[in-house]
């Protein structure tokens, strides 16, 4: 068991003891096993994979296919495996051996629906908000993994910028980062772009247009560090930036200092989203604060790359001390054309630590 399983099963186990658990069932899938990693310290590859542990540390792992099973066994030696083309019903036929123990079941949305409490044989409750906060606040181990995650996501960017190039493709481009990515040991990355001027609306799968001078390239870079992800959002332009660009991104550059400004222990996710948007609405541009526009001012980071909470206006989840997320900005901009500006950061008591050491302004190929 690794330092960062051991905290992680430490602080669970605890959090069991405090609201009289006897146990946890966690569901996962290739996309998102943040919920299963955290419980089962197992990132599935193929089908989806359902995890129960007990507070005395006996874990049941039930997964798609023997190929599926064989690589459990492998990385979780210490758990009982079984293989299952019903994971519901193997899972219902487990619960059941475990009498009137008191189950509690995350996370609730992404749940089969005959794996939802209501639905089962047996008493269980809903788990999601214990889980929660684990997942929202991180370990001394845990913070270590996304310090080095967010240095990843900058030597990244450094690539990113040097390959970026007139006539450069952007599945080019896209590629020249994953291969830095997988020899400097990051097995995950997510990672969309955008190119073009005013009329581009957002970022996107890397697609076969070539960048040219003058280009806006926008991306969002999220390297993946001992299971924990962290990421950076920023604008490029290709050749020397123009008088409009500059003056447009000075409205991304006030909003993610504001949101910053207002980032420490015990605020809500709302009010660092209003302190953003409230930048917008200083310049006239509140139109592109909404969901036309814009997806969220930020998210929380960790096992998955877009996890809570949600920095949005209509989100009163408190940051508390020990959470990780990123402040980002990003939307369209109706002269200039969608930019992009985010960096990641660890909530302390009296603000944030940020690792991030790219610069936080409208960067340029040239110099």
């Amino acid at each position: 068991m690794n330092v960062i399983h051991r905290e992680r099963q430490e602080r669970l186990f605890a959090a069991m003891a405090d609201e009289d658990v006897d146990g946890v069932m966690s569901w996962g899938n290739a996309w998102q096993c943040d919920y299963l990693r955290y419980v089962s310290d197992y990132s599935v590859l193929e089908g989806d994979a359902i995890a129960i542990i007990l507070i005395d540390g006996d874990l049941h792992l039930i997964v798609e296919g023997e190929t599926e099973a064989g690589r459990a066994r492998a990385k979780c030696p210490g758990a009982t495996v079984e293989a299952a083309d019903d994971l519901v019903g193997a899972a219902r036929r487990y619960l059941a051996k475990l009498g009137n123990r008191q189950i509690v079941t995350a996370p609730r949305t992404l749940l089969p629906y005959g794996l939802a409490p209501e639905n089962l044989d047996r008493a269980a409750a809903d788990g999601t908000d214990l889980l929660d906060r684990l997942l929202m606040t991180k370990s001394p181990a845990e913070i270590d993994a996304m310090r080095r995650a967010t240095e990843m996501a900058d030597a990244g960017y450094r690539v990113f910028r040097d390959a970026a190039e007139p006539g450069v493709a952007e599945f080019e481009l896209v590629a020249e980062i994953e291969g830095y990515f997988r020899e400097a040991g990051s097995p995950e990355n997510f990672m969309i772009i955008g190119s073009g001027g005013q009329e581009v609306r957002g970022m996107h799968p890397a697609g076969e247009r070539r960048l040219r001078e003058g280009d806006l390239v926008t991306t969002e870079l999220s390297p993946c560090v001992d299971g924990y992800f962290s990421q950076i959002c920023r604008t490029l332009v290709i050749g020397e930036p123009s008088r409009v660009q500059q003056d447009a991104f000075q409205v991304y550059i006030d909003a993610m200092k504001a949101g910053f400004s207002v980032l420490k222990a015990g605020v809500t996710a709302s009010e660092v989203a209003k302190a953003e948007n409230d930048v917008f609405r200083d310049y006239g541009l509140e139109e592109y604060t909404t969901s036309e526009y814009t997806r969220v001012r930020g998210h929380g980071l960790g096992l998955f790359l877009d996890t809570k909470p949600h920095i949005l206006e209509d989100v009163d989840t408190v940051l508390e001390e020990g959470a990780f997320c990123i402040v980002h900005p990003n939307t369209y901009h109706p002269v200039a054309g969608y930019m992009v500006l985010g960096d990641a950061a660890l909530v302390t008591k009296d603000g944030y630590r940020t690792f991030s050491s790219t610069p936080a302004e409208l960067l340029s190929t040239v110099g």
